[in-house]
């Protein structure tokens, strides 16, 4: 679209986000066990995970999170194209507020325990090896461990489980097989979304969830929390847990003062693979909720993309300036590697996109080894067109790979795919000596010096190109505190409240409009 013809910009925010890698991720685990020490290693969350490690095809954590028709997560379209929360209008939220049947329970988690390690050292002496045995550390009484937060780990336990995956569904199901000769698998990090529509800050009836309005961290404010428990329910990706000794919402801060410090989250400093990217795009807020509300799920990714503004347009960052976006904001997002995975080569994808809340963790699709592929089906690894065909037939399916990150539609995640390995072709054949692959390059809109540097962004970029993340200004530190979103920022539709970007100030306390319970939110 030209400058001529482009919508004119409106409020423009900017937002901390994250890329990963998933060629990348070896499934270690560290990223979790990092963030689990830093932010949930005390007494109620002892079965939250912020951060997790999935194997894919698996059900993952909670059993069966993606699907919607169970669990009312996301928002949908009503009959009038409105855009409302699948867990249902005010009404009906108020009226389940002492009895949400919408809950993933604890054996949709697991239960977290403990081993009797005493009996391993006072046990008399006798014929038998003391076992220690494992307790709950719920109830403290004994208990048989039968699930856990990452069972299916390296598809140990997918034949069992990974059959009922929400993403395979109808013929995929029976293409797919589980045996370790013929399976396939991949390891999906997952974290909050810190999404630009969250559909958990919409359903959170005290106010207490709220989008910063300073870098779209969403976060929770523990003094308003009620425990009504909504945002889990509307959190489609679950993201969101109880405190279950204080009876408080909590979920993932996005490291929040690390961030504020310019330093990365916890799980992107220490990832062993160094598959994460760090940093800050700029996007027009008076974009979003059309974009959250586009007719066909297939268009959501577009959708997504158009709302975010390009850093080296002069009116654009003369608008973010007009906004209050500080210079060296401005020039992060320029630098940001986000921006240039997602907008600029567009190698990126959003987390299941269909549920409509513009998730900002978004991840470049593992690629199959193609060469391989080519050869075994007797084709000419230097032929792009062979190359290309191969893309089509990779051990892991298309099919299951749209419906996590394109809705459904194969064709974009083919698309990325096909990129990746015009990319890898051509990397290689420089390797060895030779001039590239361009007719490779050009078939996919890339050009050598474009491949040169996605091949710099994603093989062996430096931690100061990974990670762009500017500091929170001192002068803002007032602001950087506890908050609700504003009514400025907020529209609403079919009587819910929907969040269509930052607000530009913190509301005041409100009343029984608000809280079902009369007081204060």
């Amino acid at each position: 679209m030209s400058r001529d013809t482009a919508p004119p910009i409106g409020r423009v925010m900017a937002q901390v986000a994250m890329v990963m890698n998933l060629d990348k991720c070896i499934g270690c685990h560290t990223c979790s066990v990092t963030c689990k020490q830093t932010w949930t290693n005390r007494s109620g969350v002892e079965y939250a995970w912020f951060n997790n490690v999935e194997t894919k095809p698996g059900v993952g954590y909670p059993r069966r999170y993606e699907d919607q028709d169970r669990w009312k997560g996301g928002w949908r379209l009503d009959r009038r194209g409105r855009l409302v929360l699948r867990s249902g209008g005010r009404l009906k939220r108020l009226a389940s507020l002492f009895s949400n049947p919408d809950l993933p329970l604890i054996d949709d988690y697991y239960e977290p325990v403990t081993y009797d390690y005493d009996t391993l050292v006072s046990a008399p002496a006798g014929g038998d090896v003391p076992v220690a045995r494992p307790r709950s550390l719920l109830t403290g009484k004994p208990t048989a461990i039968t699930w856990g937060a990452n069972w299916e780990d390296g598809l140990g336990g997918a034949a069992q489980t990974a059959g009922a995956d929400p993403n395979l569904g109808g013929e995929l199901a029976q293409k797919v097989k589980f045996e370790f000769e013929q399976t396939f698998m991949f390891h999906l990090p997952r974290l909050c979304e810190h999404c630009l529509n969250p559909a958990c800050v919409s359903a959170c009836p005290s106010g207490a969830m709220y989008k910063r309005v300073e870098d779209g961290i969403v976060l929770v404010d523990q003094d308003r929390c009620r425990g009504w428990r909504m945002c889990v329910t509307a959190c489609p990706y679950k993201k969101v847990y109880v405190n279950h000794a204080t009876g408080k919402a909590e979920k993932c801060t996005f490291c929040f003062p690390r961030i504020e410090a310019g330093a990365p989250t916890v799980c992107a400093e220490t990832c062993v693979g160094r598959l994460r990217y760090l940093g800050v795009v700029l996007y027009d807020a008076d974009r979003v909720g059309e974009a959250a509300a586009v007719p066909d799920e297939r268009d959501l990714l577009d959708a997504q993309r158009q709302v975010f503004l390009d850093p080296g347009d002069p009116g654009v960052r003369a608008a973010a300036r007009r906004s209050g976006i500080p210079e060296d904001w401005i020039d992060a997002a320029r630098r940001s590697p986000v921006r240039a995975l997602i907008s600029e080569y567009k190698v990126a994808l959003p987390l299941h996109p269909e549920y409509r809340t513009l998730p900002m963790v978004w991840y470049v699709p593992p690629l199959s080894p193609v060469l391989d592929a080519v050869g075994e089906a007797g084709g000419d690894p230097e032929n792009p067109d062979h190359v290309f065909a191969a893309v089509t037939r990779l051990r892991i399916p298309l099919e299951y790979l749209a419906n996590l990150f394109a809705a459904g539609e194969a064709d974009v995640v083919a698309g990325v795919l096909m990129k990746l390995t015009a990319l890898r072709s051509h990397m290689r054949a420089r390797s060895l000596g030779d001039d590239g692959q361009e007719a490779g390059l050009a078939a996919v809109g890339l050009t050598p010096t474009q491949a040169e540097d996605l091949h710099r962004l994603l093989a062996v970029a430096k931690y100061a190109d990974r990670y762009v993340v500017p500091a929170a200004h001192r002068e803002e530190a007032a602001a950087l505190d506890g908050g609700c979103p504003v009514e400025d920022g907020t529209t609403t539709r079919g009587g819910d409240p929907v969040l269509l970007g930052l607000p530009t100030v913190r509301r005041a306390p409100t009343h029984s409009s608000d809280s079902p319970t009369g007081e204060p939110a």
